[in-house]
């Protein structure tokens, strides 16, 4: 699934809210999260109010409303890519992240409700994993939307296409209900895109035209529902001087935050040949994926203080963290701290910035 998915991404750009951002500054750590699955809340007849008579005195956010714990379901045609999920990773004041899976990619979006305008500050895909890039930075965001919300109103985009509101009383008819939608046309040199919103529901469709139309469209709204992964944790055996795999699945509410449910995950024993990573009393301070591609993994003093292992089983213990969070991020390097220093123990001292490899060797 994670592979040959540079195709993919492309026609992803173009369906979902798209444009790649530029001018984006990255922030050397970001927040994290994780969460706990809820019950499932079926919206496939939700109360639509279509009922703004005067369009033009509305906002923003009556047309595309952020909104916690939100799960959107789009069907397709034209395209096998064009079906796609939508879940809220985040909520923080005026801006929204996203999480768009069309089952061959996962692609990262945020949104930014302010000044009038619904704008795309951030997006990135290939992202597996949980990480808040709510704090992220451009200062020349794509403009989605924008006040006043007539027919006539246009704007430029940083490749100069021209973006406008076409209609504000569109028929669109979804797999899910029918609603009277604003209509958004784009205008780019090899395609148009229309974008149709409605009334306190968002986005019901997109269509995407250049020699054939590729669409998608509201299929179903869910509340409460978490995003949910299968994620390999690494256990050691002490006996055999083997590490032995495990899927468990975490489930992820909006504002979750991912070191927590890690935390827990660690200090849970799946079978009685496999021991804990981490003691009942450790806690995990911070955990994010660097922009140096590094990730970093912070534990309170706890986590040495209580290991009780000698030099080969710890060796195993910190293995099993590097694999299961280097495998959980993509990444080969995984930098273990305690209390903010580099590791070190009685058997075991690294320097500072020195990291823990990746390494599968001695795996079951």
């Amino acid at each position: 699934m994670k592979k040959n998915i540079r195709v993919i991404l492309v026609i992803v750009t173009f369906i979902l809210l798209t444009g790649c951002s530029k001018g984006i500054t990255s922030k050397t750590k970001v927040p994290d999260n994780a969460g706990n699955a809820k019950p499932k809340v079926d919206m496939s007849k939700p109360k639509v109010d279509n009922s703004k008579g005067d369009v033009a005195t509305a906002k923003i956010g009556d047309y595309y409303p952020f909104e916690k714990s939100l799960k959107y379901m789009y069907v397709g045609e034209g395209n096998e890519y064009a079906t796609y999920s939508v879940f809220v990773d985040y909520l923080r004041g005026n801006r929204q992240q996203i999480r768009i899976d069309n089952g061959g990619s996962e692609l990262v979006k945020v949104l930014e409700n302010k000044d009038g305008e619904l704008r795309l500050i951030f997006s990135k895909g290939e992202i597996y994993y949980r990480e808040d890039f709510t704090s992220q930075i451009n200062n020349k965001p794509e403009i989605l939307l924008k006040e006043p919300l007539t027919k006539g109103n246009s704007w430029t985009l940083k490749d100069g296409s021209k973006r406008s509101i076409t209609n504000v009383k569109v028929a669109i008819k979804t797999p899910l209900a029918s609603y009277e939608c604003i209509e958004v046309t784009t205008v780019r040199k090899d395609s148009t895109d229309k974008d149709y919103y409605a009334a306190n529901i968002g986005l019901v469709k997109t269509l995407f035209t250049s020699n054939g139309d590729v669409s998608s469209s509201l299929s179903k709204m869910e509340k409460k529902v978490p995003f949910v992964q299968m994620v390999k944790f690494y256990y050691p055996n002490g006996n055999d001087s083997m590490n032995y795999i495990t899927e468990k699945k975490l489930s992820f509410d909006t504002n979750d935050i991912t070191r927590k449910i890690f935390e827990k995950k660690f200090k849970e024993v799946p079978n009685e040949n496999v021991g804990r990573l981490i003691s009942p009393n450790t806690t995990i301070k911070s955990l994010y994926l660097n922009k140096d591609n590094i990730v970093y993994v912070d534990f309170s003093k706890e986590f040495t203080q209580e290991m009780n292992a000698g030099s080969g089983y710890e060796s195993q213990i910190l293995q099993c963290i590097t694999n299961t969070l280097g495998d959980y991020y993509m990444v080969k390097k995984v930098y273990i701290t305690v209390e903010g220093k580099p590791y070190s123990s009685g058997h075991i001292l690294k320097n500072k910035g020195e990291a823990f490899i990746v390494d599968y060797k001695n795996t079951k």
